[in-house]
């Protein structure tokens, strides 16, 4: 038997390696969004009786990450979209998150909480998932980009499922500072072997294309719809461009300070935290068949469709969140809440695509970070400061109803192709 040469290596048909990516990226979300996001507000508790700190103030924690987030979004980006190879860039960020976990298990103050959320954890985030999961995806495919995202981000929602009555039942076990080192050691062992191994940047670096189109010697050549790249100058003179940033810098202001603020408003409501808990895993647990209803959504009919329904949904289970106090209505307003939810990040990511195309993608969703971060860092600490001054969140919640018809209004104004099969860019 002889080996193969190269160029029989490129025009060899083999797997669809796409899925395996999405996988990857569904696991790089789970571990990123669960260990900060969706453990968050489980420690929210535990940092306010160990430093006597307000709600205001610990939720500034997760502002200060938005906004150093932001600043590096679009430096991170240019990086994703020019660098040939995105292992070493989610390498490092892994090494951040690592290291940031293991140094908050040691503070002593909330300074020090608020410093390492805002460089390790918030760069490390960018760079291990988010930015650079959502690009990995994007680099393998086109027409069914929604459905790709949709599933990669599942990871998201699936990290919500698992992780609050996880990290819940750490912080009972071994305390709060131990469950931060155990996160770091977790990153260590259980991430950086992945990217290492399995993470493929783009099709074309093992001779196939995206959505699973593969190049086989002699064989007549796939038609590919000529490439755009966008310069960040001519992104940002785009319309699109801010319409979707202000749609989703709504959206995910939103979601986020409901999600972050839910914990604490339940026990508030006399619920305890493994119940308040739960109600956070129904809402993360439908968000993931929401992700994929969304992203199919997304592929075949327009994408406003698909946000509409995203903002009606979300906006049906708030409501029953503000006005029920039974625990089983709680919990299906949560499901109906969380089912909406679902749609935001992957519906962020396709529109972007459907609007800027593969080569830019890394780059719109950098520059995106500083145009959504004034909405979308202020919401969940504004939520806060609304209940040490009156109690309840029940302004806040009259705040978010009329976001949300704001950020439907945008929508309504972006120009992307009429049908699903012109998106496809």
């Amino acid at each position: 038997m002889t080996q193969n040469t190269p160029t029989d290596d490129l025009t060899t048909p083999r797997k669809f390696a796409g899925w395996r990516m999405t996988g990857i990226a569904f696991y790089l979300d789970f571990i990123q969004v669960g260990f900060f996001f969706y453990s968050f507000g489980i420690f929210f508790m535990a940092l306010t009786e160990e430093f006597g700190a307000t709600r205001l103030g610990v939720s500034l924690a997760f502002m200060i990450s938005s906004i150093v987030g932001a600043i590096f979004g679009p430096f991170i980006g240019q990086l994703l979209d020019k660098q040939s190879s995105i292992k070493p860039i989610m390498i490092v960020g892994a090494l951040m998150l690592a290291t940031g976990y293991g140094l908050l298990s040691q503070i002593t103050a909330m300074w020090q909480f608020y410093f390492i959320a805002g460089t390790l954890l918030a760069i490390g985030g960018s760079t291990m998932g988010g930015q650079s999961s959502s690009k990995l995806v994007a680099n393998w495919f086109v027409k069914k980009r929604g459905v790709a995202l949709g599933v990669a981000t599942m990871g998201i929602s699936g990290s919500g499922v698992l992780m609050p009555a996880l990290s819940s039942f750490l912080i009972d076990e071994f305390g709060w500072r131990q469950s931060y080192m155990i996160y770091a050691i977790s990153i260590l062992v259980l991430v950086i072997p992945v990217i290492l191994i399995w993470v493929v940047t783009k099709p074309e670096d093992i001779g196939q294309l995206p959505d699973g189109e593969i190049i086989i010697k002699d064989a007549p050549p796939v038609a590919i719809k000529p490439q755009t790249e966008w310069t960040s100058a001519a992104i940002l003179k785009s319309s699109n461009f801010w319409l979707i940033a202000l749609t989703f810098s709504i959206l995910t202001g939103v979601f986020q300070a409901i999600l972050l603020h839910m914990v604490p408003q339940f026990m508030d409501m006399g619920f305890d935290i493994e119940e308040a808990a739960f109600a956070l895993s129904v809402a993360a647990t439908l968000g993931v068949l929401g992700k994929i209803l969304f992203g199919w959504l997304t592929d075949n009919f327009h994408p406003r469709v698909a946000v509409w329904v995203c903002i009606a949904t979300q906006a049906i289970g708030a409501l029953g969140i503000l006005m029920f106090d039974d625990y089983l209505l709680l919990l299906t307003a949560s499901a109906i809440y969380g089912f909406g939810m679902g749609g935001v990040v992957p519906l962020n990511g396709a529109i972007s695509g459907a609007a800027f195309g593969r080569l830019s993608f890394g780059r719109v969703l950098g520059l995106m970070r500083p145009a959504t971060l004034p909405i979308q860092g202020a919401t969940t600490p504004v939520a806060g400061w609304i209940y040490d001054q009156t109690g309840n969140y029940l302004y806040a919640f009259e705040m978010y109803f009329g976001a949300w018809l704001i950020a439907a209004i945008a929508i309504a104004l972006v120009k992307l192709p009429d049908s699903p099969a012109a998106t496809n860019k």
